[in-house]
This record gives C-alpha cells, structure tokens and sequence, in this order.
C-alpha cells in the first residue's frame, strides 16, 4: 500500500550549454576555421543525458595495435584496482535489495521450550493470596479452576510474525528508489575507474613507444658523433684542424650517450607502469623494444553529441543528484506518523501439544507512531538533505563543465600538434640539409667545426621534437576519446603491418650520419 510522495519532482540540473564545440571550429582566421571544418561545422552537443548502461567496446582499438589490445585485456582481467571498484559495485547493490525490503512484509518464525520455576514469594502469585480452603479457592474448584499457579511449569510456544508498513507518505519507496540510484551511481563509478585505467595504460604504452623511438634515435646520434670524431682525428693527425676540434667532439659523444641512458631509465619506468597496470608483477614482464607506430586515429567531426553524453562520470554524479532529491523526500516523511499493521499467531502450552487448536493464540491490528517532540532532530535532517541536495547539484554542473573543457582542451591539442608536425617536417628537412652542406665544408676546409656542432644540434633537436610531437598527438587523441567517454561507436579496421618509426627522421639521420 503506498500514498503520495514528498520527494520534489525530479528534474536534471540545468548546465549551460554551447551549439557546438569551440576548438572543433578551429581558433583564429576563417581561413584556419574553414580547414578545421570543411564538412559540418562542429561537433553538436545536446544537453547532458547520461547513457551510462551503452556499451563502450574496445574503443583502444582506434589505435590499431596489438600489443597494447592484448595488454587492455589482461588489464580487464587482472588488475586489482578494477576488481575492487567492481566489489564496491557489488556491495552497493546488495545495499539497494536491503533498502527495498521495506516495500514488502516482513514474516519471521520462533519457538521455544522452557522449564520454568516461579519464586514463592512473587507479588500476586495465587498461592500466597488464598489458602486452599478460603472461599476463593471453593469458588475456583466449582468452575474448574487451579486453585493456586504452580511453582514448576512448562512454557513452549510456536509462533509466526509478520509486519508491514503502510507507506502514506513514500518514505519507503524513495528509501528504496535512492538505493537503486545509488547502486547505478556504483555501476557508472566502475565504468569511469575502469574507462581512467584503460586510458592510463594506453597513455604510458604510448610513451613507451615514443620512448623507443627515441632511444633509437639516439643511438643514431651517438653513433653519428662517433663518425664525427674519427673524422676530427683524422684532420687533427693530418695537422689541418685544431685539436680543440676532438675535445668537441669528444664532449658531444658523451653528453649523447648520457641522454641515452637518462631515456633508457625513463623506458624502465614506463615499462615497469604497464605491467601493473596490466596485473602484473615489473620481474615478471618485459616490453620488448618496438619502432612500430602507434596509428593516430582519424577524428570524424561529425561525432555524435550523444558520445559526451556516455561519460561515466557524468552518469555517476546524475543518479547521486537524484539519490539526494529522494532523500529530501525522506526526510520530510519523517514528520508524519508512521502506520504499520502487525499479526502475529501461533501455540502455546504447558506440555508438547502445540499443534491442539485449543492451545493456539493470535494478535491482529495496526500500530501508529507520531513524532510530537525530538527537539529539532528531524527538521535537522531536512536541512542536511536539502543542502546534500544542493552540494550534488554543484558537483554535477562541475563535472559537466569540466567534461566540457577536457574536451576542448583535446581539441585544441590536436590541432595545433597537427600545426606543429609540419612545421617540424619542414625543420627537420632543413636541419639536414643543413647539416649535409656543414660537413662538407669541414671536410674542404672552408668552415670550422663550430658550425658543425651547431648544424648537429640543430638538425638533432629537430627529429627529437618529431617524435615528441607525434607522440604528443597521440596522447592528445587518447585525452579526447577520454572526455568523449570512450572513443567512437564505429567498426575497427585490422590492425596493418608495422610502420618504420619515422621516415623523415630516419632519413634525415641517415643523411646526417653519412661521413
């Protein structure tokens, strides 16, 4: 049975929202914007409606690597971090069926038996108010009463209860219905921890891969000054250039094997990140060293709104506000009395025959209970709910909006990484052109090996930024499909056969290395 509610209407809290994403259409000139959008003019964005239960997929695929879809999986299946966040959901359920057994009666069993012995001198015991041959005890022998209570006696029983509250007010009901929201706020706290975890191992699996790039780079710089010294030496003995030239030299190969070591210990750590993240123990697991490219996924302008809308976090945050709106409606009920019908029956005897229908005993009817005084404890709990209430409200505009600025923030990343890559092309082209003519004149004699150096550091510094820069690109990708709740709901093509790291750095290295 159940009456009116007293919880407020439900409605989502409003945020403000924008058309469209800002960085989607591009910063600065129209020209610039048009280039940013040639098809559809941005992604459009609706108001927020959390679709935590849509299912995500391997949405790390975009990637297009195996090793790091193998390591998502055993990241699924092993890492601690997910089981424990699955284990708070679990507990948050069995929470939400607790809280809805008060919408159903309640129907519990007992029994006993006793061997009793009553005190002599107990007030009102018959025994001690009438003697056996007073009036009292005639009368009682005329009508077939004892005459005196016993001093031993049996006292076993079989009994049922059952009862239920009669919900006037909807406090049960919204008890249960916040024990529910909060079970799917659980639910969509696991998507977010497992949606953070996935993405942090792609995130240092990336790193990881830049790193490998790196090193090889710099064992090509290493060995590329190794030439260069032979060459000084060379001129040196032949008594054509300074020997001040070989201490050069000599400064540049060892500030080159230092970078080399401080980028293979930033390798280890990554390394040893990635396996636990993937559930395993550092000892246990080794990377082996790849130059394969992690392909950098193709970002269609014309995304969905709904893909913010599948951000957990979002999702958890909503159930909260609306957990906290029913407990509001709780806590009002609190002021009104509380009706309950309560039965009970069974047997009752001073032997074993519990199952004479003589011997049966029942109780039937309601039972109110009406708060009068607490001294201002309930209007209390009224003031904390609304207030939870409008704490959960701010919470949700804040994570809304902060969705919002992840996702510009991504955007605007990827466009100007895509801005910088091929300005750093046209760098490392130059850089090495550069560093061809340099060489050629020390070899003729015409420039010192300062210039040398110089053209070296140049054109080095320009492929390490390449490599920086994609890798930069594919972290900022990984950020948007994050703040996107996942990544795009769209097929996966196979994963194609490895790439070189870098054609331009590798051809500018090899160009650079030639003697």
């Amino acid at each position: 049975m159940s009456g009116c509610d007293l919880a407020p209407s439900y409605v989502t809290p409003t945020v403000e929202t924008p058309e469209s994403f800002k960085e989607a259409k591009g910063g600065g000139s129209a020209a610039e914007k048009k280039r940013a959008l040639p098809n559809d003019g941005g992604l459009q964005w609706s108001s927020a409606d959390p679709s935590d239960l849509r299912p995500r997929g391997s949405w790390w695929r975009a990637f297009r690597d195996r090793r790091l879809d193998a390591l998502e999986r055993d990241l699924d299946q092993f890492n601690p971090d997910l089981g424990q966040a699955m284990a708070v959901m679990d507990r948050a359920r069995a929470l939400a069926a607790k809280a809805a057994v008060g919408l159903s009666p309640t129907l519990t069993a007992s029994g006993q038996l006793t061997e009793n012995k009553e005190s002599l001198h107990r007030p009102f015991r018959l025994a001690n108010s009438y003697p056996s041959g007073s009036d009292f005890a005639r009368s009682a022998q005329s009508h077939g009463l004892p005459i005196n209570a016993p001093t031993f006696y049996g006292d076993n029983q079989l009994s049922m209860q059952s009862s239920y509250e009669i919900d006037l007010w909807g406090r049960v009901r919204n008890l249960a219905s916040a024990g529910v929201a909060q079970a799917q706020a659980s639910e969509a706290d696991l998507a977010a921890v497992a949606l953070s975890l996935h993405a942090e191992l792609a995130r240092d699996y990336i790193n990881l891969q830049g790193a490998d790039n790196e090193i090889a780079l710099q064992k090509r710089i290493v060995a590329a000054y190794g030439r260069s010294l032979s060459l000084v030496q060379k001129r040196v003995g032949g008594g054509i250039t300074s020997p001040a030239d070989v201490t050069r030299a000599q400064t540049q190969i060892g500030f080159a094997k230092a970078q080399l070591s401080e980028i293979e210990a930033r390798r280890a750590l990554l390394e040893h990140a990635v396996s636990i993240l993937a559930g395993h123990t550092p000892e246990s697991f080794s990377l082996p060293s790849s130059q394969t490219r992690v392909a950098a996924p193709t970002i269609p302008l014309g995304a969905p709104s709904q893909l913010l809308e599948r951000r957990p976090d979002i999702a958890a945050v909503e159930r909260r506000v609306y957990g906290a709106n029913l407990s509001i409606g709780v806590a009002r009920a609190a002021f009104f009395p509380r009706f309950t019908i309560n039965l009970s029956g069974g047997t009752q005897d001073t032997g074993l025959s519990l199952f004479n229908a003589r011997n049966s005993l029942w109780s039937l009817g309601p039972a109110v209970t009406l708060p009068i005084f607490d001294g201002g404890a309930h209007s209390a709990d009224l003031h904390d709910a609304e207030a939870a209430y409008l704490e959960a409200v701010a919470h949700y505009r804040s994570v809304v909006l902060r969705a919002y600025g992840e996702v510009e923030d991504a955007l605007a990343l990827i466009r100007y990484f895509d801005r910088q890559e091929k300005d750093i092309a046209a760098a490392v082209i130059a850089g090495n052109k550069t560093l061809d003519i340099s060489l050629k004149l020390y070899e003729e004699g015409v420039v010192t090996y300062v210039e040398v150096v110089t053209a070296q550091s140049d054109a080095f510094a320009a492929q390490r930024q390449a490599i920086a820069l994609r890798t930069g690109r594919l972290q900022a990708a990984l950020s948007l499909m994050t703040a996107l709740g996942g990544g795009w709901s769209r097929p996966i093509s196979a994963p194609p056969a490895a790439e070189s790291p870098c054609a331009l750095c590798e051809m500018a290295t090899q160009t650079a290395t030639k003697s």
